[in-house]
């Protein structure tokens, strides 16, 4: 009002004044849209916020701590200690309830693509109609037939699946109602001799549990790891949670890990989830021989891959070893008991999921059985795995080798006017376009929708905002458009895979797809050796 009464009095002074009085009023109405956007925004956010429960938003004042990130809690008893001040939680809903069922699954299959290096035809040894036990071999390679890839289950062969240029994609199971093992005769862990224990793993199935950096590919049989790292926790959107997973596994953990630590020179690292007011299970507190690290923190903290650039990072010429928390466990029931178990608790979970849960199965469960009587009659999008890294599938795929959860979001195939210009739909994100820091715990339902199509590259530097890896990941992801080696290497290709540039793709504002990109770059750089 005092800038548009200087206009009026400044009408006088002639054409000055009209142009005081014309920028006066523009101000002025800029200033009344924004606030209705603002007051819409908040209005639908508050919506959404009473649905869940929420009733009072946060405060827009800050603390230094807030800034600092804060001290180790104090279960860590002055362990190792990391606090990442870079990420962003994706809070969705339908998380799984925090109880265990039995999953009544007929069909399993065994899927070459889940392991990079392995021929697209490698040898199967098995026909429809043969009879498998639980650690039979299914196939194996062949250039090389040195490591063994196993049934998860018992029962009969019934169908090999094939895709482009004849490539196998599945060799399909039907399963017995009680499973049945092959036994294996294991080597003692303490006086066996390296050599003997890998020997052991490649024969039996066990060395497919493995998972090498750079590249994630299954390790080479003569190669020794410089490290072996093991993330506990995940922090992905509603991922399992580990603690409820390892509950009364902890002999078998430690067996897993027991026979980790005879495969390195180096360490056996545990990342520890430090971000709880309690502690985490003591089946990881308490593990014994391995180097525990704990990481506070939001999403990527519980990614292997950013755990390994704060403890030991990866140069040229390292090779490491990552593993699961359940592959521990079956290398561990291997190694103890002499059965190959792929046992998996999965988590259903997701905004389409009618009774989001755990489900008790084996590996490479099939997907529409995992959700029978689960999804209603919308458009939805299954995904094995979380919704930034997992891998799009249907009702007649089956789950991957390491995953263990399982998502359904609704399809995002609708177009939303001035979406881009009007905050009109509440949803994940980090543009303060949108009020969602005034609700931090307010979980959204999310879907697939991009809002936007792909433009063009530019620098933004919203993606150091959110990667806590001393990287710049735009530069990299050019220099592996440019197919510039040098500048590849040099910018840290050798310690990111997918995952570790999921959350980043999440924010991108030109859309572009970052994960193939750099699964360019690492394909290039390992034809290059």
């Amino acid at each position: 009002m005092m800038l548009l009464s200087q206009s009026v009095f400044a009408q006088g002074a002639g054409d000055n004044g009209s142009f005081y009085l014309v920028a006066t009023l523009v101000i002025v109405g800029a200033l009344i849209l924004v606030s209705a956007v603002l007051t819409l925004s908040q209005s639908l956010i508050s919506a959404e916020a009473t649905k869940v429960g929420l009733e009072e938003p946060k405060t827009l004042g800050f603390s230094l701590s807030s800034l600092t990130g804060g001290s180790a809690p104090s279960y860590t008893k002055g362990q190792s200690f990391v606090n990442l001040t870079k990420g962003h939680d994706i809070l969705l809903s339908g998380e799984a309830t925090k109880e265990i069922a039995d999953a009544n699954i007929t069909r399993f299959a065994v899927r070459p693509p889940n392991f990079r290096g392995l021929e697209p035809i490698p040898k199967v040894v098995v026909e429809v109609g043969d009879e498998v036990k639980a650690g039979d071999v299914i196939f194996h390679g062949k250039k090389d037939d040195t490591v063994k890839y196993v049934s998860p289950v018992s029962g009969e062969v019934v169908e090999v699946r094939r895709g482009d240029k004849r490539a196998i994609t599945e060799v399909i199971i039907l399963a017995d109602k009680e499973i049945k093992y092959k036994q294996f005769d294991p080597p003692s862990i303490t006086e066996s001799s390296r050599e003997d224990i890998v020997a052991f793993l490649t024969e039996s199935g066990g060395w497919t549990m493995l998972n090498q950096r750079p590249y994630d590919v299954l390790p080479e049989v003569d190669a020794t790891p410089k490290n072996i790292f093991i993330s506990t926790f995940d922090t992905a959107p509603l991922a399992p949670d580990n603690n409820l997973v390892v509950e009364g596994k902890g002999e078998l953990f430690q067996k897993g890990l027991d026979t980790l630590a005879r495969l390195t020179e180096g360490k056996v690292y545990l990342g520890l989830d430090g971000n709880g007011e309690s502690a985490p299970s003591s089946v990881f507190t308490e593990a014994s021989g391995v180097e525990k690290v704990y990481f506070a923190g939001k999403h990527p903290s519980g990614n292997v891959g950013v755990q390994i650039h704060h403890i030991a990072p990866i140069k040229a010429g390292d090779k490491v070893w990552t593993l699961g928390v359940q592959e521990v466990i079956t290398l561990g029931e291997l190694m103890y008991k002499g059965i190959y178990n792929a046992q998996r608790i999965i988590a259903v979970a997701g905004s389409q999921v009618a009774k989001p849960h755990y489900a008790k199965t084996y590996i490479g469960a099939n997907i529409g059985e995992l959700l029978k009587d689960q999804l209603g009659e919308e458009k939805v999008r299954i995904i094995a795995g979380d919704v930034l890294s997992g891998r799009q599938t249907d009702l007649d795929g089956f789950m991957d080798v390491h995953a263990d959860q399982l998502t359904v979001i609704e399809e995002g195939d609708y177009y939303e006017m001035f979406g881009w210009l009007l905050p009109i739909k509440p949803r994940p994100t980090i543009s303060k376009t949108f009020p969602n820091f005034l609700y931090p715990k307010l979980k959204f339902d999310g879907d697939t929708n991009m809002h936007g199509e792909k433009r063009a590259f530019v620098v933004t530097g919203q993606y150091e905002k959110v990667l806590p890896m001393n990287l710049y990941p735009q530069h990299l992801l050019k220099a592996v458009m440019t197919g510039d080696f040098e500048q590849m290497e040099g910018l840290g290709i050798y310690e990111l895979s997918e995952e570790d540039l999921a959350l980043c793709e999440f924010v991108c504002t030109s859309k572009m797809p970052l994960q193939s990109i750099l699964r360019d770059g690492l394909d290039m750089m390992r034809e290059q050796g």
